[in-house]
């Protein structure tokens, strides 16, 4: 029979365990640095994109992604509108492409609520392209332009 005063061997072990397991964790916290620090918020500015007209056409215009990279819109109904926000540096595009119905859409481009551009598709597969341009930022932290 084992006395009032025996050691419980399991119970260390289990302890031992517990133990290691959290050091090991705290270990790992420590040492991981293949995690890149988060890059700053990317600047942009206020862009509206506005097609008039009749019917639809397929419409291909820029939003804010990293890169600034294009977004579809298949037989967008017209008119048609919507402001997004698009990275400093980027030049802002839209481009309206009509199908064999032909017809007329006129895009029109501002920038920060200013004008900037308007361009008319028409006939059959008419194409009409509206772009602008967004200085890019002089520095890193200059922030989300308004």
């Amino acid at each position: 029979m084992a006395s009032a005063r025996s050691v419980d061997r399991r119970g260390i072990a289990a302890g031992v365990v517990v133990f290691a397991a959290c050091a090991g964790l705290v270990v790992y916290g420590v040492l991981n640095t293949d995690e890149e620090p988060a890059k700053p918020p990317v600047p942009t500015a206020a862009v509206t994109y506005e097609v008039t007209g009749k019917g639809s056409a397929d419409l291909t215009f820029q939003a804010r992604r990293e890169k600034g990279t294009g977004v579809v819109v298949h037989d967008a109904a017209l008119p048609w509108k919507t402001t997004v926000r698009v990275p400093l540096g980027e030049a802002p595009t839209i481009t309206v492409a009509l199908d064999g119905k032909g017809g007329e859409a006129r895009c029109q481009l501002a920038i920060r609520g200013k004008h900037v551009q308007t361009a008319t598709a028409f006939g059959s597969y008419g194409r009409a392209t509206c772009q602008g341009e967004l200085a890019a930022p002089e520095n890193a932290t200059e922030g989300t332009a308004q």
